[in-house]
């Protein structure tokens, strides 16, 4: 009988240690991050040891995301809250403020530029992994190693990815790229290129039916081949704009919260696919 009620009372234990620290399913993450370029930086930074939640569901567009319950619960226990900051997810920045501390809003630490896009450049970029990697190690102090040696590779993966796009972009017959919305701003200004976009910061953003006439105008005075689409937004109106001003589209992906991808591989593939696509629409050599 002893023996019996000692089992069951090991058991009930077990349960009760899966419930609070076991599967996925009802893990509270050690950090969390408002959408992919940043929950995919870090986890680049603190290994598959350290869960970290990306609050923007994949192929969601991030910008006027609102929390789920489980969403507040997670900013409010983590360890470390990432957010991009000054209005660029409002809900998720509102709850990262009211946690009472803790919350690294990424472009108040970075300073300078109004375009908050700064996955997109990737010199921006490595300024941000330096960033995080500080405040990961202070959060993770045990891995302060292991997060160093993954900083190194990831900014050296950056530098790689900044020449790339230096050799890919230095002999184009065009420079002016036309855009879905305006997220490619840092971006043009790092490589030379002059970005005119159909919809302001926010790609919901209804674009003023002189806009379209100008561009339109803008594109045969250019010479642009190509208006840019996006994967999370219409395309009705860039394929509007394109038809009218008899070019073709394709796509500039913003990589905000693509499907089917969580690590920072596939930020680097994306970054890659948008400089094969700037080189073919610009001519470039």
């Amino acid at each position: 009988m002893r023996r019996a009620v000692v089992a069951t009372l090991t058991f009930t234990l077990a349960l009760s240690a899966c419930g609070t620290n076991g599967g996925t399913g009802s893990r509270r993450p050690s950090a969390v991050a408002a959408f992919f370029p940043i929950a995919a930086t870090m986890r680049a930074l603190v290994g598959a040891q350290v869960p970290v939640r990306d609050l923007t569901p994949p192929g969601v567009e991030p910008h006027d995301l609102e929390l789920t319950t489980n969403d507040a619960d997670s900013i409010i226990d983590a360890k470390l809250v990432v957010v991009m900051g000054r209005g660029f997810q409002p809900a998720i920045e509102r709850a990262a403020r009211n946690r009472g501390g803790g919350a690294v809003f990424v472009l108040d630490s970075l300073h300078g530029g109004s375009d908050p896009h700064v996955w997109l450049d990737p010199v921006t970029m490595q300024r941000v992994v330096t960033l995080l990697a500080a405040r990961v190690e202070q959060v993770f102090p045990i891995r302060r190693s292991e997060i160093r040696q993954r900083e190194a590779r990831l900014l050296a993966q950056l530098r790689n990815l900044d020449r790339q796009y230096r050799a890919g972009l230095a002999h184009c017959v065009r420079t002016v790229i036309v855009t879905a919305h305006a997220a490619f701003a840092r971006l043009s200004s790092q490589y030379g290129l002059r970005q005119e976009a159909i919809a302001g910061i926010s790609p919901e953003q209804e674009p003023d039916p002189h806009r379209l006439a100008d561009l339109a105008d803008l594109v045969r005075r250019e010479h642009v081949t190509t208006v840019f689409t996006e994967t999370l937004v219409s395309p009705r109106v860039a394929r509007t704009l394109a038809r009218e001003a008899g070019v073709k589209t394709a796509v500039l992906d913003p990589i905000e919260s693509p499907r089917g991808v969580t690590e920072f591989a596939g930020y680097l593939s994306s970054m890659r696919a948008n400089l094969t696509a700037l080189r073919r629409a610009l001519s470039c050599r």
